[in-house]
């Protein structure tokens, strides 16, 4: 594990890009704008991280949209939220597939409780956003989950970086595009074929003023840079 005094002396890199990845979702039915669609993705690691937390709070809620919204609208709209009700969420714009229907959203995380929802849907309505009417869905839906987000790195190795915000979460660069279906098969197959266990695993581009880079990011507790370096080194082999 990277030494945790020595993170003020290194270099935080701030990004902007894409994560992808495959959740089971569920909707949210109360404290939320009548007939609006909200959904909740959950913590993939729920059942280690709530041993350790009587608090229930959300982990990411996604505001449906009528219409597609850009980035910047919801980066400017949730930083007048932000200082006008003294909150610290953090938007983002997201899209989630659900067989063959597509969502357009705004992607959340800073919730405090649950019942903070509907107040916070209503200061995006005042800020200009129409919702999404609410879909039936069923609680685990399996959905594809695309977020555009800002990445805080350290690079701990050779393209290897921690989180500053979350010791559990690293990246690691790969050397190329690769599909989802691809991504999903060789994943299912590295997972029985490494000794580390109990990690959840997505893959994301990052954008860079010489083009895009292609990065997957690990969560597990506890995790260790050693362990990420086993995970980079299967995906390295099939990749090269």
């Amino acid at each position: 594990m990277i030494n945790q005094t020595n993170l003020v002396f290194m270099e935080i890199r701030e990004l902007i890009g894409k994560i992808t990845l495959q959740e089971n979702i569920s909707p949210i039915e109360r404290n939320k704008v009548s007939g609006t669609f909200v959904i909740h993705i959950p913590n993939p690691l729920a059942s280690y991280y709530s041993r350790f937390t009587e608090v229930n709070r959300p982990n990411s809620i996604v505001l449906a949209t009528k219409h597609p919204v850009s980035f910047e609208k919801i980066l400017r709209a949730t930083k007048i939220i932000n200082k006008e009700h003294d909150l610290e969420l953090n938007g983002a714009k997201c899209e989630i597939t659900i067989g063959r229907n597509k969502y357009s959203g705004i992607r959340l995380t800073g919730i405090d409780r649950y019942t903070n929802i509907d107040h916070i849907q209503v200061a995006f309505k005042e800020s200009g956003f129409e919702f999404h009417k609410n879909v039936r869905l069923g609680k685990g839906t399996d959905a594809m989950i695309r977020i555009n987000k800002f990445f805080d790195m350290l690079e701990v190795e050779d393209k290897i970086y921690q989180s500053p915000n979350n010791k559990d979460r690293y990246y690691f660069e790969i050397p190329r595009y690769v599909n989802w279906n691809d991504f999903r098969e060789m994943t299912f197959d590295i997972k029985n074929n490494v000794s580390v266990t109990n990690y959840d695993i997505a893959k994301g581009i990052i954008y860079e003023k010489d083009g895009i880079t292609d990065i997957l990011r690990i969560i597990k507790p506890n995790i260790t840079v050693d362990m990420v370096r086993q995970i980079r080194e299967k995906y390295l082999d099939r990749l090269s």
